[in-house]
């Protein structure tokens, strides 16, 4: 499948630049898969769109205070986007700046333009678009709560006042080097509204990290290559999923982040039905480690039933995951409409409910 399939054009004011207060006062499109139908609704009708018995799943990973900026030997500043920690203690990063090799030592400083620290990092493996892999001398995430600031996509030219406001109400668990953005939408008022109609939650974690900055170059989907990212499902969510599907109600998943963790453990299970100890009924099972699961059309779906999303980018892994859950032809009909309706598009945008 061509990756120019999956491509639109935006006009640039429907990208949003600044959150909507309150924030389940965002528009909300309900796209009927079955039907083809859409209507037009907002965050704060979702209660009245659910069943009773029906589970959302959200992803409760936090954003990282990740961008930093650091002060080459020569002199000059370089910008660090923390991404992700491998196991032997060293960090995927991007950085932003000239002549960044291997070997690299560089000063981190307290701001940008700012006074150096005593921390230093090496840069030890040097990729493709900006990526380098850095080794620091101490632990780099005490110091960016301290000196860090939380990185806004590249499309959002206005600063963010509250940084809170790019995290979601119920994030706990810090990984993220961007937001799980269908989240952002929901308000301690909804859940409550939710768990009132009946709707239960579970949660999960997928830490966001580099393939949300790097777009899809190949032309075709098949030749993608999709960057590990760590998730986790335990083993009494895992239970509680079961137990919904088990009683044919729906698992409707918040955000693509979730989708991946579920289907990542649905395929787990899926490998494991033939074990002597595998229990037939189980549609997820525990999960705990990283995933590169690619998921665009022609893909199986095995857990999840709804989808809660955002707005996305052309050409980007997430508008091929939706396309896959809906059927493309149904989504280029649905994001024409919202182009036509002046919906706000990406991470501070508008949502859309697909079931």
């Amino acid at each position: 499948m061509r990756t120019a399939d999956f491509d639109y054009e935006l006009p640039a004011d429907l990208i949003a630049q600044t959150p909507i207060e309150p924030r389940d006062a965002s528009r909300l499109m309900v796209v009927d898969r079955k039907s083809g139908q859409i209507i037009h609704r907002h965050f704060y009708d979702l209660p009245s769109l659910l069943q009773s018995g029906d589970r959302l799943v959200l992803n409760q990973s936090r954003v990282l205070p990740a961008r930093l900026f650091a002060l080459k030997p020569t002199g000059g500043e370089v910008e660090i986007l923390l991404l992700r920690q491998r196991t032997d203690g060293s960090w995927e990063t991007l950085v932003r700046g000239k002549r960044t090799r291997v070997g690299l030592r560089l000063t981190l400083l307290k701001s940008q333009n700012g006074d150096p620290t005593d921390t230093h990092a090496e840069i030890i493996e040097a990729g493709d678009q900006g990526l380098r892999v850095l080794d620091f001398d101490r632990d780099i995430l005490s110091l960016a709560e301290r000196f860090g600031t939380i990185p806004l996509p590249p499309y959002i030219h206005i600063p963010l006042v509250n940084g809170e406001r790019y995290q979601t109400v119920y994030a706990r668990t810090p990984g993220s080097a961007a937001a799980p953005t269908a989240g952002l939408h929901f308000t301690p008022e909804l859940l409550l509204s939710l768990r009132d109609s009946g709707i239960e939650t579970s949660y999960v974690t997928l830490h966001v990290g580099l393939d949300t900055f790097r777009p899809v170059t190949e032309e075709t989907l098949e030749d993608h290559r999709i960057h590990t990212e760590y998730c986790m499902l335990d083993s009494e969510e895992a239970r509680l999923i079961n137990q919904t599907k088990l009683a044919a109600h729906r698992i409707v998943a918040v955000g693509t982040t979730s989708v991946r963790i579920l289907e990542a453990a649905a395929q787990t299970a899926a490998g494991s039905a033939s074990s002597d100890v595998a229990c037939p009924l189980q549609t997820v099972v525990a999960y705990n480690g990283p995933t590169d699961l690619f998921i665009y059309p022609g893909f199986k779906f095995r857990a999840v039933d709804g989808l809660i999303t955002n707005f996305h980018l052309p050409r980007s892994t997430l508008l091929m995951l939706v396309s896959a859950f809906a059927g493309k032809d149904l989504i280029d009909r649905a994001y024409a409409e919202a182009i036509q309706q002046r919906y706000r598009f990406y991470s501070f945008g508008d949502a859309m409910i697909i079931l």
